[in-house]
């Protein structure tokens, strides 16, 4: 009886039995099917890749043309609402027209040059539409960098708090009829990444044209273009890059620097085509390898173990 109990006990179950018996091309065919859909699934995403090259550079080419041909008249209202993020940003583009003087917007900017403010002024064109125009980068006096983040004007009613807090004040915009010609950018609604914008209180984080337009009591949206224009650097109202990298103060008033735009587009999906298809590569030599016949085990050794009782106690 205890013989028997201890055999019953120890016997290996009918199903392992079974899969131990079953032919070695049933037992691969699921790591084989496994590896078969990794392999086709790397070679998509590495095909994915390379159309995605192939777009980032064309996009590439479309905005260094645009970037390098001469300056055209910027949109006006017959043709806003062809302007798309896909096919005006970084127009070389010119208006005329007067700035309002006294209507200064200060939003928050890190450049390679250090931390500061870009200068938006509206500037009220010959056809009587109105549009914000960047007049440049105005860096933070040295030594009052931790005061770039506090509030700042929206008019030359507040520009008080803007002195007190240390920040320096734009200088004043041409008074007279003036070409500036510079890139089309689009409007940034919103705020940056984990800072809103609070009008309220003067504290602009992102280049939001019709949160800054309302806020100005400018016109509405069918008189305001939906986009602004970096100023070309020495453009009115700006000037050039100074070889220090910092504001030329007038009086108590600095002018901003003009043509600071970066245009950097990140592209690194050849070398995430390279990664995927090394991948899809990898799991074609496991499919393979997984698919190889393995040696076949000689007749009645192997099985006999499997297939005798343990619990028989023979001498």
């Amino acid at each position: 009886m205890a013989s028997g109990s201890k055999g019953r006990s120890t016997a290996v179950p009918a199903s392992l039995s079974a899969l131990l018996k079953a032919p070695a091309k049933r037992r691969r065919l699921l790591p084989m099917l496994l590896t078969l859909v990794l392999c086709a699934g790397f070679l998509a995403l590495g095909t994915w890749q390379v159309e995605r090259r192939t777009w980032k550079l064309a996009l590439i080419a479309a905005v260094d043309a645009r970037v390098r041909a001469p300056a055209a008249d910027a949109p006006g209202p017959s043709g806003w609402p062809a302007i798309t993020r896909e096919s005006a940003p970084y127009r070389h583009v010119q208006v005329t027209g007067r700035f309002l003087a006294g209507h200064d917007t200060l939003v928050q900017a890190t450049t390679e040059r250090g931390a500061g403010h870009w200068v938006l002024t509206p500037l009220r064109t010959t056809a009587g539409w109105m549009v914000l125009v960047n007049r440049g980068f105005l860096a933070t006096p040295r030594g009052n960098e931790d005061a770039a983040d506090g509030g700042t004007g929206a008019n030359s009613a507040v520009h008080a708090p803007v002195a007190a807090l240390g920040i320096a004040r734009p200088a004043a915009p041409p008074g007279e009829q003036v070409t500036v010609a510079g890139l089309l950018r689009i409007t940034e609604p919103g705020g940056a990444f984990l800072r809103h914008n609070a009008p309220e209180d003067g504290r602009w984080y992102s280049r939001d044209v019709a949160a800054i337009g309302s806020t100005l009591g400018l016109p509405p949206a069918e008189m305001q273009a939906p986009y602004f224009i970096d100023a070309e650097a020495g453009a009115n109202g700006s000037q050039p890059l100074p070889s220090n990298g910092r504001s030329v103060v007038v009086g108590h008033a600095s002018e901003p620097i003009g043509g600071m735009t970066v245009i950097n587009f990140h592209n690194s999906h050849l070398l995430y085509a390279i990664t995927w298809y090394t991948l899809a590569l990898m799991s074609a030599w496991a499919t393979w390898r997984v698919s190889r016949p393995e040696e076949e085990t000689p007749s009645g050794e192997g099985d006999a173990d499997v297939d005798a009782p343990s619990g028989q106690n023979t001498r």
